[in-house]
């Protein structure tokens, strides 16, 4: 016969109603005893003669409810967590499961199947975190109740590790009255090391700029400057790092090249637009950066994992095209309804002349100037411009890559001296291509040479970058 085994509500029915019938006793007592009606009460009485003890099982136990999940979905969530969406917070792993994997569920549903799982998410609060713990060290037997709270805190504070603290700070009232950058080194695509320089509206929290580049350099935050200039205009303030990548020195002054000084470099364009810049070494200063950083760390790592991205090319098109706009949809509060700070944009020519390497060079005995590993001459109207031995100069890469000197308060344009042509003036034909006249932009530029050393010296010495 098999075993029938009641619920705590159950036996207790089935005590009363049992005592009742055997022994003649009292429907009002056993009534209020069960607070049930009398009718309720005869009702039990002769489903108690019929089919005795197993008459008080709930009639919808062992049956799978109407709206149930089917188990096998809970199998695949898991599966695919463990196998193609590892790592992922389960907020981004629920968007892609309906996304691309048609399936329909519940944050709820998905959080209860991969905590049962014992999965939890990178994203977890410390509280969350340490009841997990503290589960797992009950099982694995690890704790026991027995155990003073005390002893119990102390294995488990023990057991996990301890985060760095973000305190919140006050927003800024206008959108492009502060813009807090920061470039995160992390292993974004391709089994590499790269930097992703990413800029941030601190009011709106709007992505207004985004980069990746092998490292932190000048050119990957230019990049992101330029992104800034040309969609939105002219921010007020500046907020960034102070450390060597941007404070660029070196113990022997005679070593020291001008092109990886980034903050004096980056320093100097803002001062051309007007724009303040404030530096910090404390990473909780910026602590809106800092957290978005580990947001991309945690989204956009397993996006560019799951398109297959692996060089720099696709990761930065994927980067502007698709997760910048979607991010700020889902994340940033719409700028448009803020009063907005930044400045009309300036015109395509000037930005390029503004986001310019400054490299301060001199000319040789040959009259060229080595810059990068390769020698160049000065023209002017497709005429070679010559200068006495040791001559200061400014070498300016614009941010088109086209190259540039200021000499004596005058800018030339800078020709390759191709030193291993072979070209024979009698035997060989030379075949002429008319020359199209180059622009060169007026000396109103702040391109002086003293002016940019003057900046150097105070940005070294005075922490004045702009």
């Amino acid at each position: 016969m098999r075993k029938v085994e009641l619920r705590m509500n159950e036996q207790e029915k089935y005590e009363v109603i049992k005592e009742l019938v055997d022994h003649n006793g009292n429907k009002n007592r056993a009534s209020k005893k069960l607070d049930l009606s009398r009718r309720q009460i005869d009702r039990l009485i002769i489903k108690y003669k019929e089919k005795g003890k197993s008459a008080f099982i709930h009639g919808n136990r062992s049956k799978k409810p109407v709206n149930a999940l089917d188990k096998s979905i809970s199998e695949d969530i898991i599966l695919l967590y463990k196998n193609k969406y590892q790592d992922w917070n389960f907020n981004h792993f629920k968007e892609f499961l309906k996304k691309d994997e048609n399936i329909d569920v519940s944050y709820d549903f998905i959080y209860k199947t991969l905590t049962k799982a014992s999965i939890l998410s990178p994203k977890a609060r410390k509280k969350t975190k340490r009841e997990f713990k503290k589960k797992q060290l009950l099982d694995e037997k690890k704790i026991n109740l027995a155990m003073s709270n005390e002893q119990i805190e102390h294995i488990i504070n023990h057991e996990i590790d301890l985060e760095d603290s973000h305190p919140r700070g006050e927003k800024p009232k206008y959108f492009g009255e502060v813009i807090e950058q920061d470039g995160s080194i992390h292993m974004w695509f391709g089994g590499v090391k790269s930097c992703l320089h990413l800029a941030i509206d601190k009011a709106t929290s709007t992505i207004v700029g985004a980069w990746f580049d092998k490292q932190e350099t000048l050119n990957g935050y230019y990049h992101v400057f330029y992104q800034i200039l040309t969609k939105y205009g002219i921010p007020y303030k500046f907020f960034t790092d102070n450390r060597t990548v941007f404070n660029y020195m070196s113990l022997n002054p005679d070593k020291r090249t001008s092109d990886k000084d980034v903050l004096t470099q980056y320093g100097y364009a803002y001062k051309q637009l007007g724009i303040e810049l404030e530096t910090s070494s404390v990473s909780q200063a910026k602590g809106l950066i800092e957290r978005t950083n580990g947001t991309f760390q945690g989204r956009l790592v397993n996006e560019l994992k799951l398109h297959g991205i692996t060089t720099i090319e696709e990761a930065n098109k994927y980067l502007i095209d698709v997760f910048v706009p979607n991010f700020n949809k889902k994340f940033a509060l719409d700028y448009t309804k803020f009063k907005s700070v930044f400045e009309t944009s300036p015109t395509e020519e000037t930005i390029n002349y503004i986001l310019a390497v400054l490299t301060p060079r001199k000319i040789d005995n040959g009259n060229s100037i080595k810059y990068c590993g390769k020698y160049y001459q000065p023209y002017l109207n497709n005429k070679l411009k010559c200068f006495t031995p040791k001559t200061d100069c400014l070498v300016i890469r614009a941010f088109s890559g086209e190259l540039l000197v200021t000499i004596d308060e005058k800018i030339y344009e800078l020709r390759e001296l191709s030193r291993n042509e072979r070209f024979s003036k009698n035997f060989d034909q030379k075949i002429e291509v008319k020359e199209k006249k180059k622009y060169i932009p007026p000396m109103s530029h702040p391109w002086k040479l003293k002016s940019f050393l003057k900046q150097m010296q105070k940005s070294h010495e005075q922490h004045q970058y702009a």
